[in-house]
């Protein structure tokens, strides 16, 4: 029955000299596997037992492994059926702050701009203050609607200080922070971030392809220079049924 998953698995070798931890290995196998187009359509995993069997560890170390991928939702187990890689679901780690696009691409998921529109704008008095212009200062507004083949999941605001010298010329498809950098010569490195839960409202219903009343993930996002100067002001509407944001957080 998995023999074909037995012939995938002999591409991969534990260490059990490493002093790499052999749960971690098996994630790492875990994770080529995932990205397999077999188990992308659907294919079931074959029981912990099983994996533990081929690979010469015990069943313990397979499901600790396992569990830390279902617990990324990257995989979803029901009991009774088995174990399958999740669709339609995209998980970012804000450890791991880039782009949006840089990042989905570096995770091998095809990110996709809906819809991208340029404006010029003035502020209202609380946003002003934060970037320490006057009112009547026109900064520069993108939107950008993305998501995946089957759909949007995103909408993104941006408001960018006008020092940065942005002309609303610029190729916005390509990755922002990887663009204003060369172009620019802007570099990004701090992001201060509140995160918060809300409900779709009539026009994020019909942007992001969704029920009025649906849960959104907001997401407000300061991107600061090396010098703590605002370059960015983002807010994100995310659907809560397609995005999932990790947090590690360590003992002080």
């Amino acid at each position: 029955m998995y023999e074909n998953f037995d012939n995938k698995l002999s591409l991969f070798n534990i260490d059990h000299e490493s002093s790499l931890p052999l749960h971690t290995q098996i994630e790492t196998i875990m994770r080529a596997l995932i990205d397999d187009q077999e188990y992308q359509k659907g294919k079931l995993f074959p029981n912990e037992v099983d994996i533990a069997k081929w690979l010469g560890i015990s069943r313990n170390t397979v499901r600790q492994a396992i569990n830390k991928l279902v617990g990324e939702q990257l995989l979803v187990r029901k009991k009774g059926v088995g174990t399958k890689v999740a669709k339609n679901t995209i998980t970012t780690k804000l450890s791991e702050w880039s782009s949006s696009t840089l990042e989905m691409h570096d995770k091998g998921i095809a990110f996709r701009n809906y819809a991208i529109k340029v404006e010029w704008t003035t502020l209202d008095p609380s946003m002003a203050e934060l970037f320490s212009i006057n009112t009547d200062t026109k900064v520069l507004k993108l939107e950008r609607l993305s998501g995946l083949d089957i759909g949007p999941i995103v909408h993104f605001v941006s408001y960018f200080h006008p020092r940065v010298g942005l002309t609303g010329g610029e190729d916005f498809s390509k990755p922002l922070y990887e663009m204003l950098e060369k172009e620019y010569h802007t570099v990004v490195v701090l992001s201060k971030e509140e995160i918060n839960a809300t409900l779709a409202d009539e026009h994020l219903a019909t942007v992001l392809h969704m029920k009025r009343g649906e849960p959104i993930l907001l997401r407000k996002r300061i991107v600061c220079d090396p010098g703590g100067r605002i370059i960015e002001y983002n807010v994100g509407y995310y659907r809560a049924d397609r995005f999932t944001y990790l947090i590690d957080l360590a003992k002080g």
